[in-house]
């Protein structure tokens, strides 16, 4: 395994070496663009003969060389408008507004050693114009649809104001989202669901609760990839949803606050802002409940397995209530114009309590059962954790060239408890009994990439990662006791499981433009996975490795300015996350448990696709063919033990295909 993985990094560093060009090089045509400088260009917008400021005034950002649309705004009531976040280069400025002739500038020059650009009063000339003839155009710029992605622009979209993360994915093109927050891409849940690019450990328990505390007015955009790149990780084999949230860099102290209140769920959230020069700072905060929510279930299983059948029969009611919290403090600082360093972390928390009645029957013919019995259950979790990354980027003269090293800390702990009081016809139905379950996930994850333009239209993208996964879970069974009057642990029935799981991972990628109409990204993976599980007092324990080459393409082909259609093709893997694995055994309900199952395989999926996308009046028309194979798919697996309990585990059983 390691062997393998050392010829795919040296493999991959001499094809660096091979291309590479010194720090500084610059391709013939002269200056480009460098991708890591921001500046900003600023100015105030006058009436020429009265010298009056012109308030809502049109501002339009040109790029000088292509004479394309870069940006747009209008001016404030001090007539002030101001570009950020602007990649060296030359730009122009188009000014207009009705009543006044339009205004051209000269070029405007951005540099690595003068990012800034303050052209203080511009003046525009008024003019006699017929309204009549005046026509008001305009484009959605909701959705972009990109050679390898779809991305959703949630800040231009209004309509999700106030709402949360759930909210803002229902309005994302090929994404569903139920009642209970829970997200599909495609049909499949098996997505992996980035921030800003990178994995969170707020989605290692339920994603949909962690959608609920991440507020929609934090989300700048959402990116969906069917087939990603070998960039990512291999991990999704529906694709990446990968949510970038806002990065505030006006000058000075900005704030908000927001609150909604509803009839299923509340929510509020804090944002401020401050900035200085290069530096600049974020704190965000929200939080969200719903109010107690009544339920209500049944359950019928039919026992076929014996001469007669067996039944059990259940109804359920009960009531549940949610909370989160979530916290995010990140910071940016550019040194200079080739080097920035970026940091963020968070912390979140989430709580849930619940209480249920069931009444139930259990018959067996076959030997003269008829239980009737009534079960109290109650259940309390609470689980906190946090997130740490922090990147140094180094960017060079060529545009495009960046050298960027990460690094992540992410950690959850989580405390589980469900209590139950049974009673009924059968002295033995009688139960008095709880169960504990106090986990520890930890993760760390060290990754380096490299990106190379190697002309005009050649790029090289390559890079390793290492993931370590240590998660602990200690759970206990305790039953009541008369005589001491309090719970006493069955140490038979309690344990700790120790589960490490390390993955080690390679890639190389490289982007093609042939021509103007055609563009290619095509590259392979490389990911090796280790895995170990023991008990603290059981004997028992296990190791796995397996290692995955994960290849990929996507051909682009532009039809026009607003239509392009696309042929890609991606392997991916679907890790067995914790709920498959876990041993602990949840006795909410004890005629119908679950448990994990530690051997489980990862899923391998084969995905092909045709996509299609046009623009006709302002409607965005996505449309696609796709097949996908599954291999090894994880499913639950039902048996029924000689007491009537049903068991669910999960194995590793046939061929998915849609």
């Amino acid at each position: 395994m390691n062997l393998r993985f050392l010829f795919t990094l040296l493999a991959v560093t001499s094809f660096v070496k091979l291309f590479a060009q010194p720090p500084g090089v610059v391709p013939s045509g002269g200056f480009s663009q460098n991708v890591g400088v921001t500046g900003k260009i600023m100015g105030v917008v006058l009436d020429s003969t009265a010298r009056l400021v012109v308030e809502f005034a049109t501002v339009v950002l040109i790029d000088a060389k292509t004479g394309a649309q870069k940006d747009g705004t209008t001016t404030d009531e001090k007539g002030s408008f101001k570009f950020l976040n602007l990649k060296a280069g030359k730009y122009r400025l188009s000014l207009s507004f009705i009543g006044y002739k339009t205004k051209s500038t000269s070029d405007i020059e951005l540099t690595p050693q003068k990012p800034d650009a303050d052209l203080g009063s511009l003046f525009l000339a008024s003019e006699s114009i017929d309204l009549s003839a005046v026509e008001v155009t305009g484009e959605a710029g909701a959705i972009e649809n990109k050679i390898d992605k779809l991305v959703y622009n949630a800040e231009k979209d209004l309509t999700t104001a106030g709402g949360n993360a759930a909210d803002v994915l229902q309005r994302v093109p090929l994404l569903a989202v139920d009642a209970e927050g829970n997200l599909s891409l495609r049909g499949s849940s098996n997505i992996q669901i980035l921030i800003n690019g990178k994995p969170s450990g707020i989605f290692s328990g339920n994603p949909g609760d962690a959608l609920k505390s991440i507020p929609a007015d934090q989300i700048k955009s959402v990116e969906v990839i069917t087939s990603p790149s070998a960039r990512y990780d291999g991990e999704g084999t529906a694709g990446i949803v990968n949510i970038i949230t806002k990065r505030k860099s006006v000058d000075g102290f900005t704030g908000s606050i927001n609150s909604s209140v509803g009839t299923r769920s509340n929510n509020g959230s804090l944002s401020m802002n401050y900035a200085k020069g290069r530096f600049g700072l974020n704190l965000n905060g929200g939080g969200w409940f719903n109010w107690p929510r009544p339920s209500f279930s049944s359950f019928y299983r039919e026992d076929r397995s014996g001469v007669l059948p067996k039944i059990l029969s259940q109804t359920s009611t009960g009531s549940s209530s949610f909370y989160g919290p979530r916290v995010t403090l990140s910071a940016f600082y550019d040194l200079n114009a080739y080097n920035s360093i970026n940091s963020s972390v968070s912390f979140r928390g989430f709580g849930r309590s619940g209480e249920n009645i069931t009444d139930a029957t259990y018959t067996d013919p076959n030997f003269g059962v008829n239980q009737i019995y009534t079960r109290n259950s109650s259940n309390a979790s609470i689980r906190g954790g946090f997130d740490w990354s922090t990147d140094y980027r180094k960017t060079f003269k060529t545009a495009g060239h960046e050298l960027i090293f990460a690094f992540q800390v992410s950690g959850d702990v989580s405390d589980q408890t469900n209590e139950i009081v049974q009673s009924g016809n059968d002295p033995g139905l009688s139960l008095n009994t709880k169960n504990d379950n106090a986990g520890i996930n930890l993760e760390n994850t060290f990754q380096i990439d490299y990106v190379l333009p190697i002309n005009k239209k050649i790029t090289l993208e390559t890079g390793t990662k290492l993931i370590l996964r240590d998660i602990d879970s200690d759970f206990a069974y305790k039953n009541y006791s008369n005589d001491l009057k309090n719970f006493v642990t069955d140490i038979t029935r309690s344990d700790i499981f120790f589960y490490v799981q390390n993955v080690m991972a390679g890639y190389a990628s490289v982007n093609l433009k042939l021509g103007d109409k055609w563009g290619l990204i095509a590259g392979s993976r490389y990911e090796s996975t280790f895995l170990n599980g023991d008990y603290d007092k059981n004997e028992v324990s296990f190791t796995n490795t397996y290692d995955n080459f994960l290849p990929s393409v996507t051909l682009n082909r532009k039809l026009n300015s607003l239509s392009n259609i696309k042929f890609s093709y991606a392997k991916r893997i679907q890790r067995p996350s914790l709920r498959y694995i876990n041993p602990y055994v949840e006795i909410e309900d004890p005629r119908d448990v679950t448990v994990g199952n530690p051997e489980v395989e990862p899923e391998n999926t084969d995905q092909y696709e045709i996509n299609y996308s046009t623009f006709v009046k302002g409607i965005v028309i996505n449309s696609g063919i796709f097949y996908r194979q599954t291999n090894d798919v994880i499913e639950s697996f039902l048996t029924i033990s000689k007491e009537g309990v049903s068991i669910n585990s999960f194995r590793n059983i046939g061929i998915n295909r849609n």
